[in-house]
């Protein structure tokens, strides 16, 4: 099925969910059916298939479940989904608060700022017009009287005018509108802290509440309230969590404790419990804040508020369980707090030498020991597992054991060991028994095992949380003196290009000749050095000029002139001298 067509059958289911409900006379929100749906999709015992596309017979199971489960009002699985639901859509950043607070507060103001920017006031009575909306718009944007008071106007025109008089409004106007937006938030915060100035002098200040006296009564009394119901809440989880310890040990009481929804119930007052610590915080906060009082007043209110409309997520386990029902149920039994459960087995610690293995953690050799992010809240997985989704708070004293980068703790050694045998079977278990209770998934914080349930509020920081521990340990290294002497070469060269420009250098630097200059005005200033090459011997051979003596030669011929016969014969004489006798 497509992407598209599957998001618009789940839309018509969940449209179809709510009119259901809606016809038996119970609102519910969109959020909620579609969490519900998802939740009744994943338990394993309604055989719904998520590989296979869901004919009309599993839409119309689906719709009936749904249906049943959400107008089941004396169900405290469903109060804890609604209280979760509530919670994730309400809840938001100390920062997220106060960013909503102050847009709301800017679209308020636009209007009377677009007046006075987009103004061309000419005539001396549009001016004066224009005077009263600034004035207006600084009372506004300050927070710090109404408008509409006579004393109020005077004493914030007397403080405007004495950083802003009547006769700049024609400077004002010549500025771009960005300009006079930013000009308008200066004469704000000038006007503002005059004024204050003025009342912490007793000269001024009309109409400025008192924000410190407002807050210390404001922030004691709503602590007050959520520390009086986190007690209260944890004295419930207590009781609960001693009758189902009780049950584990007796299987015949368990029966006859099925239809109470006990486990149910304990999981509501934790999720309440959970919630009021992530608020209590906050109004501790709050105490040490003396700056930006309105910021802290709005947030208080939208906090207070928040607790207020938790509390009726709460009431439906104590119609199962009212104080005669608790009082018989604790006969006998001894109502043990998470700090007593936690001190019984204080002494007891996992020893390293039985798990070479696995790696466990301690408060010794960690240094960030108290900011790991425990594996389901901080509960003992071990016993959880193996009680059917008994929640007892772990004692990471007794070791933290780390799995696969996650973090688990026990309330004893003996579950520490025992889960340490087998960490995958145990997960299996609380997975699968997280898909039959939809409300653990946030309870525990398995948002990473059931990725389509993450809340809006969380996702954002799923990674965030994830804190890697720093171990601490006393250590030291030594390094013996080589036993033989180094074989490096240090002239040695792998690149052949190298050696080849080195060859070049050296055959360039027979060739070369190093000179020395000294001028006029350096002399006898400095010593001056230059190293040439040594001289030597040496001798060439050049051309001279020479000369040598050889014989001349000397012949005659003599006959040629004839002689007393009628023939010529002539005689030739070679009277040259031999060579060696020159």
């Amino acid at each position: 099925m497509p992407p598209t067509q599957a998001e618009s059958v789940i839309k018509n289911i969940i449209r179809e969910i709510g009119q259901e409900c809606a016809a038996h006379g119970e609102i519910v929100s969109e959020t909620v059916v579609a969490f519900m749906v998802k939740a009744v999709v994943l338990d394993p015992s309604n055989g719904f298939n998520t590989d296979r596309t869901l004919v009309k017979g599993d839409v119309q199971k689906l719709v009936k479940l749904c249906v049943t489960r959400l107008l089941d009002s004396k169900n405290p699985s469903l109060d804890t989904i609604k209280m979760q639901v509530y919670f994730d859509m309400n809840y938001t950043s100390r920062e997220e608060f106060l960013e909503e607070h102050h847009r709301v507060l800017e679209s308020r103001l636009s209007s009377v700022s677009r007046e006075i920017t987009d103004s061309r006031a000419c005539v001396r009575e549009e001016l004066e017009s224009l005077y009263r909306k600034i004035v207006s718009y600084v009372l506004l944007r300050s927070g710090l009287g109404s408008p509409t008071d006579i004393k109020i106007v005077r004493e914030a025109t007397a403080a405007l005018q004495s950083v802003f008089p009547q006769a700049e409004l024609g400077t004002f106007l010549t500025l771009s509108k960005k300009d006079r937006e930013r000009q308008l938030k200066e004469l704000t915060m000038i006007v503002t802290g005059i004024r204050l100035f003025n009342r912490d002098c007793g000269k001024g200040g009309e109409g400025i509440d008192d924000l410190p006296a407002i807050l210390q009564e404001a922030i004691p009394a709503t602590t007050q309230h959520v520390d009086s119901q986190l007690e209260v809440v944890q004295d419930q989880a207590y009781r609960y969590t001693a009758i189902l310890e009780k049950v584990a040990k007796n299987p015949l009481l368990s029966q006859e404790l099925q239809p109470y929804m006990l486990k149910e119930a304990l999981y509501n007052v934790r999720q309440y419990e959970f919630f009021l610590q992530i608020i209590l915080p906050i109004f501790i906060a709050l105490s040490n804040l003396w700056t930006s009082f309105q910021d802290e007043t709005v947030l208080i209110n939208i906090l207070s508020n928040l607790t207020t409309h938790l509390e009726p997520f709460l009431g439906t386990h104590e119609l199962f369980f009212p104080e005669k029902v608790m009082q018989a149920l604790l006969d006998g039994v001894t109502v043990k707090t998470d700090v007593c459960r936690m001190k019984e087995h204080i002494e007891e610690r996992v020893n390293l030498a039985d798990f070479r293995k696995l790696e466990w953690l301690f408060p010794e050799t960690t240094a960030n020991f108290d900011k790991l992010l425990i594996q389901y809240r901080g509960f003992c997985a071990y016993t959880f597992a193996t009680t059917d989704g008994l929640l007892l708070p772990g004692n990471p004293a007794i070791g933290i054991l780390k799995h696969k980068e996650k973090y688990y703790t026990f309330n004893t050694r003996d579950a520490a060991y025992s889960f340490a045998e087998n960490p995958e079977n145990y997960i299996d278990k609380i997975r699968e028994k997280a898909k039959k209770n939809a409300e653990l998934i946030q309870l525990l914080e398995l948002h990473q095992q059931f990725e389509t349930l993450i809340p809006n509020s969380q996702m954002k920081e799923v990674d965030k949380h994830y804190i890697k521990p720093i171990a601490k340990c006393e250590s030291s290294t030594q390094t013996d003196t080589h036993l033989l002497p180094p074989t490096i070469v240090r002239s040695y060269e792998w690149n052949e290009w190298e050696l080849r420009r080195k060859a070049i250098k050296l055959a360039n630097l027979r060739r070369k000749v190093t000179h020395s200059v000294q001028t006029d005005l350096s002399h006898m200033r400095r010593e001056n050095c230059s190293q040439v090459y040594p001289s030597k011997d040496a001798s060439t051979q050049s051309m001279r000029e020479a000369s040598s003596q050889v014989p001349r030669p000397q012949i005659y011929v003599a006959g040629f002139r004839g002689g007393h016969t009628k023939t010529t014969s002539e005689v030739k004489v070679n009277l040259t001298r031999a060579i060696d006798e020159t």
